[in-house]
């Protein structure tokens, strides 16, 4: 495993770390970025992609490309969403850096929090609920309005700079929240007044905000995601 690492670079992160990653990618599949690149293009020269990112991140010079802008219908109607798209090469790092955080940043979350969690999943906390509708007399269902249209992303990268222990991990983060940041405000200028369609899509979908876990951190169990909550 050490051959895998390099002594030259300032940032130790193993390529096997990173293929890891692409496998990862690979299996979720998904829609190419703003390059038009698929995961079958990507995969026509995979040893020289795969370095690319590895000689960026381990050397500290990864900036995340722009992310594709794709408007998609609420899932109960009333507009538009925004969703971010990243490239392969893009959605490969944020993996990387997924798999590092998250190890260290699960332990921090709340019992009941059930989203974007290894092991864990929407059946899981469905199941939690019908246990508890046994015990308790009423159910509070609510959801965070437009949660990333207007999240700090200060707040953000402070959060990941507590849990995070290497130095790469920080800087990513921060690459990518001025990246959505800047995005964001190109968005909200470009809208008409009126106009349902939020960046919060973009942030959530586009940005690795929900692979990083950071909704998170900050709060542990509290999300952008609908909350249900049983209680007496």
């Amino acid at each position: 495993m050490d051959k895998l690492k390099s002594r030259d670079k300032p940032f130790d992160i193993s390529k096997w770390e990173v293929l890891e990653a692409y496998r990862e990618v690979k299996k979720n599949q998904g829609a190419p970025g703003v390059d038009g690149q698929s995961i079958e293009d990507f995969e026509k020269d995979l040893r020289g992609n795969l370095y690319k990112i590895w000689n960026r991140m381990s050397s500290g010079t990864y900036f995340p490309p722009a992310v594709r802008a794709v408007q998609i219908p609420k899932q109960h109607g009333g507009g538009t969403r925004m969703l971010g798209i990243p490239t392969v090469a893009d959605r490969v790092a944020q993996t990387v850096v997924a798999r590092h955080l998250g190890i260290r940043v699960d332990p921090v979350f709340h019992e009941d929090s059930y989203g974007y969690r290894p092991r864990r999943s929407a059946l899981d906390a469905v199941e939690t609920c019908r246990q508890r509708c046994w015990k308790r007399d009423w159910v509070i269902d609510l959801d965070i309005q437009k949660c990333f249209d207007s999240v700090r992303w200060d707040l953000i990268v402070k959060a990941v700079d507590a849990h995070a222990d290497a130095v790469w991990v920080k800087l990513f983060v921060e690459a990518v929240a001025s990246r959505t940041a800047s995005t964001a405000r190109r968005l909200l200028a470009d809208a008409r007044p009126g106009d349902p369609s939020g960046v919060g899509g973009l942030a959530r979908a586009g940005e690795p905000v929900h692979a990083l876990r950071v909704r998170h951190l900050a709060h542990p169990g509290i999300s952008g995601d609908p909350v249900r909550a049983v209680c007496r």
